[in-house]
C-alpha cells in the first residue's frame, strides 16, 4: 500500500506547557502538496472557524484542521490498521469532511463524541482524530467506518499523546509510522521532564529534527551531506506543521465566547515543506488569518505554501530516478548556518515571541 496521507501529531496537556495552554499539533503529509488557511463565516446554528484546506477546495469543504469561536480545535492522522469493512474506497477518505462538520457544530470533547456516534454510517474514515477544547480537554479518537476508541489526555502518561499512522487500538503491527512516533516521543522527553512544551517546541524542533530513533543518530549533525529520506518527521511529502494553543483550560461553557477565543487562541501555522516553512499567527475571525497563508494565488495557492515549496526543491535537487529520496542536508544545515533550518527558526522565534506578547497584551 501506498501511503499517500500520512502525518505526525500530538496532544499536550495544559500542565505540560509553562503559559498554561493545551496544544494540539499535526505535522501534515501528503500528496496533496499546496495548502492554505481560511477563514468560514457561520451560518445561523453553526460557529465560524478557521482551517487548513488543500488548495483547491474552493468551497471549503475538507477541513484537515482548524479551530472554532468556542475553542473547539481538531485535526486528524490517517490510520491504517482498523478498518474492518469491505467499504469501497470510493466511499472512504471522508475525514475531511467530518472535521468540517465537527469545527461548525462542536463546542468541547463531548461534543465531538456525540458527533461520531451520531454520524450515518458507514462514516467513511480510518482516522486518529485529536480534538482539544477549551476546558482543557483532550482526547484522540481512533475511528473507523462504525465505531470508535477513546484516549483522553487525562489518563494519559505525563498528559502527553502521540500518534502517526496507526492505531494503538488497530491490528498490531499493521499501520505505518512507528519510527516516526518513537522519533516524537524521544524528543519531546526532555520537555516532558520540565515541563516545558510549547508551540514552538513541535514547529521548529520536532518538525525540522532529523532524528532517527531505529539508529539514535541525529542526521542534522552527521556530517552527511546526502541523507535518504525515510522515517524522519519530516518528510518530502510533508506539506504543513500547525499547532494550535488553547486558552487556559475555564471553569465553565459559559466563560466561552467568540471575543474570549479571538484574544486566546493562536494556531500558529507554517505552510510547505516544514523545514523551510515561516511560521504565522492565526487567530479565529475574519481578518485573523495571514494573507501570505490564504489561497490568493492561482489554483488557490498561497503565497508562503509555494515560498516553501520553491526551497523544497534546493533540498531535493536531484530530478532524475529516485531523487526526491535523497535530501542535500546542507541547504538546511552549514557550518555558516545558512541553512533553511537554521535561519528560519531564528526568524520564526521572532514571530513566536512577538506574537505571544500580543496574545498576552504585553505588546510594547
Amino acid at each position: 500500500m501506498s501511503v499517500s496521507d500520512a502525518c505526525t501529531s500530538a496532544i499536550i496537556g495544559a500542565d505540560m506547557n509553562p503559559y498554561g495552554r493545551p496544544i494540539l499539533w499535526k505535522h501534515r503529509d501528503t500528496s496533496t502538496v499546496d495548502n492554505k488557511v481560511e477563514y468560514v463565516s457561520c451560518k445561523p446554528g453553526e460557529y465560524s472557524y478557521v482551517a487548513l484546506y488543500n488548495a483547491g477546495d474552493r468551497l471549503l469543504k475538507e477541513a484537515w484542521m482548524g479551530m472554532n469561536e468556542m475553542g473547539f480545535a481538531v485535526m486528524n492522522t490517517a490510520s491504517y490498521n482498523i478498518k474492518d469493512d469491505n467499504v469501497s474506497s470510493k466511499n472512504m477518505d471522508k475525514e475531511g469532511l467530518v472535521m468540517s462538520e465537527a469545527l461548525k457544530s462542536c463546542k468541547t470533547v463531548e461534543d465531538f463524541a456525540h458527533l461520531l456516534e451520531t454520524l450515518p454510517r458507514p462514516m467513511g474514515v480510518e482516522a486518529n482524530f485529536g480534538v482539544i477544547d477549551a476546558l482543557g480537554n483532550g482526547a484522540y479518537f481512533e475511528t473507523n467506518n462504525h465505531s470508535y476508541k477513546r484516549f483522553d489526555l487525562q489518563d494519559a502518561e505525563n498528559h502527553v499523546l502521540v500518534r502517526t499512522n496507526y492505531s494503538h487500538s488497530g491490528r498490531k503491527n499493521e499501520g505505518y509510522g512507528f519510527v516516526r512516533e518513537s522519533n516524537a516521543c524521544h524528543l519531546l522527553s526532555p520537555y516532558i521532564a520540565d515541563k516545558s512544551i510549547t508551540p514552538e517546541v513541535l514547529t521548529e524542533e520536532l518538525s525540522r529534527s532529523f532524528y532517527h530513533d531505529l539508529k539514535k543518530r541525529d542526521y542534522s549533525v552527521a556530517g552527511d551531506k546526502w541523507v535518504i529520506d525515510q522515517d524522519f518527521i519530516p518528510r518530502f511529502k510533508s506539506t504543513a506543521t500547525v499547532a494550535i494553543e488553547g486558552c487556559r483550560p475555564l471553569a465553565s461553557l459559559n466563560e466561552i465566547t467568540p471575543e474570549f477565543v479571538k484574544h486566546e487562541y493562536v494556531m500558529w501555522t507554517g505552510l510547505g515543506y516544514p523545514p523551510c516553512s515561516e511560521i504565522r499567527a492565526v487567530r479565529c475571525f475574519a481578518d485573523g488569518v495571514d494573507k501570505d497563508l490564504r489561497g490568493s494565488l492561482p489554483s488557490g495557492h498561497s503565497p508562503l505554501a509555494d515560498k516553501a515549496k520553491a526551497a523544497r526543491s534546493e533540498v531535493f535537487p536531484i530530478k532524475k530516478g529516485n531523487g526526491d529520496k535523497y535530501i542535500d542536508m546542507e541547504a538546511l544545515f552549514n557550518n555558516e548556518g545558512t541553512g533553511y533550518v537554521q535561519r528560519l527558526k531564528k526568524l520564526n522565534l521572532e514571530t513566536y515571541k512577538k506574537e505571544r506578547k500580543i496574545r498576552d497584551g504585553k505588546q510594547r
